[in-house]
């Protein structure tokens, strides 16, 4: 699907009504309240409002631990295996999907092949000059990302990679998942602080100064017109800004110590190691924050649409929380053993995690969980064969009961032209208004899905 293929003849949609807190520099968008009927779509015919759908994905490079991976039963029945345990409270809401593959990826060298189309399914090209195809996630940016502020959210939890693999391959196709043309990745942003300010419009000379600070007579004002239950829900969602907001601040500092440092030097931060780097050293306080970016986003609709590389397939990162001694790579050649098992198991967790946030907020009848499909995934089954040939798949959440969930579906026994992971996306998009003929390498819906 090339960019022109993208374009449609479609009036560009108005930016959907909501409601903002406004200060000196800086703008929150609010989640939707029941007493302000201003926010997000309009009532349908019957006078029921339909909630936006909201599509998230996390990517965790070089595979699980397959002896760990499996789940049988379905519903508040299923049984998780140890490494899919933290997903034990979600169960209604999970799908496990075994036997997918991304067939343009197979048999074309390790690692950059492998991880480059995992969103678009198309062939990479070797060499100096950039070629695949256009992401899952900016497909939809693309055609309903013009409903929100913001059309897509791009966060990774490590930088990216310069320069060539021995298979020739730019590392520039481990170092991204999201691609806004067939040439061109979307730059992701590692830092949580700016990551945070991309939300809240927060520029300029007062970015040091609290938002909500800046914002604090029009919350005021607010609070007198809305209803009990809304206030609630306002102060919680101001409680949780302001936690997050602390903690980016925190690491503010250290980005700014860091540019300083890499200008003393002579050289870019991209260069530099964490923590020299300003990115925090410790990867479970840089993920949660950014799992906490990605909730806020989706709770005020600043953005319907995000991914999170949480790591790359040649990922340096460690974890030594985990009582484990190699970085994410070299640990994956052992990924049969106990430390690689409790490696996958955290990165799942990543996922209970944004899903708990979700859920904990109310949307209609439902949650803002209810209405959402957060996708996580690897581009390996085993990093130890650096075998692809299937691949680990998760979702959870229902996209406002278009998806059926509390399943454990396999594939693998279906046949290469039905296990095609494009088909999941063809079928994912479908349930969000956006029907296509064909993308990446496929032009069927995944059956059963």
């Amino acid at each position: 699907m090339s960019s022109r293929e993208m374009n449609t003849d479609r009036p560009v949609q108005p930016v959907s009504r909501r409601l903002f807190l406004r200060g000196a520099g800086v703008a929150m968008a609010l989640p939707w309240l029941e007493s302000v009927p201003v926010w997000g779509a309009e009532p349908d015919a019957k006078g029921k409002s339909a909630f936006p759908q909201r599509f998230v994905v996390q990517f965790m490079g070089n595979g699980i631990n397959p002896d760990q991976w499996s789940a049988k039963g379905e519903g508040a029945g299923m049984e998780l295996s140890k490494s899919l345990s933290p997903l034990e409270p979600f169960k209604t809401k999970l799908n496990v999907i075994g036997g997918l593959f991304n067939k343009p990826s197979t048999g074309v060298g390790i690692h950059p092949g492998m991880t480059g189309n995992i969103l678009s399914g198309m062939p990479l090209q070797r060499g100096a000059v950039l070629q695949g195809g256009i992401s899952i996630d900016q497909v939809l940016a693309s055609r309903i990302g013009q409903e929100t502020v913001q059309p897509s959210l791009v966060l990774a939890c490590e930088q990216p990679l310069t320069g060539y693999h021995e298979s020739n391959f730019s590392m520039a196709y481990s170092s991204h998942i999201s691609w806004q043309s067939s040439d061109s990745p979307v730059p992701t942003e590692v830092y949580p602080s700016l990551a945070f300010d991309s939300l809240f419009e927060n520029n300029g000379s007062r970015r040091n100064q609290s938002i909500l600070d800046r914002v604090r007579d029009e919350a005021t004002g607010l609070r007198k017109r809305i209803s009990a239950g809304d206030r609630a829900k306002l102060d919680e969602y101001l409680t949780s800004v302001r936690e997050v907001e602390q903690r980016a601040q925190k690491l503010r500092t250290d980005m700014d110590k860091a540019a300083t440092r890499a200008a003393d030097r002579g050289k870019p931060m991209v260069a530099m190691k964490r923590p020299d780097n300003g990115l925090p050293e410790d990867i479970r306080e840089h993920m949660r924050l950014m799992c906490d970016i990605v909730a806020l986003a989706i709770q005020t609709d600043k953005t319907r649409i995000a991914t999170m590389l949480m790591c790359r397939d040649l990922s340096g990162l460690f974890y030594p929380f985990l009582d484990v001694r190699d970085a994410h790579h070299p640990a994956s050649h052992y990924d049969t053993g106990d430390a690689y098992e409790r490696v996958a198991r955290f990165y799942v967790s990543q996922l209970a995690y944004l899903a708990g946030k979700l859920a904990a907020m109310p949307e209609g009848e439902g949650s803002v969980l209810d209405n959402s499909c957060l996708l996580w995934l690897s581009n390996m089954w085993s990093g130890s064969k650096h075998d692809n040939t299937h691949l680990p798949v998760l979702t959870v959440g229902g996209l406002g009961g278009s998806l059926a969930t509390g399943r454990v579906l396999n594939f693998r026994d279906k046949g290469d032209e039905n296990r095609k992971l494009c088909s999941l996306y063809l079928s994912i998009m479908d349930r969000m208004g956006v029907e296509l003929p064909r993308f990446g390498d496929a032009d069927t819906r995944l059956v059963g899905i």
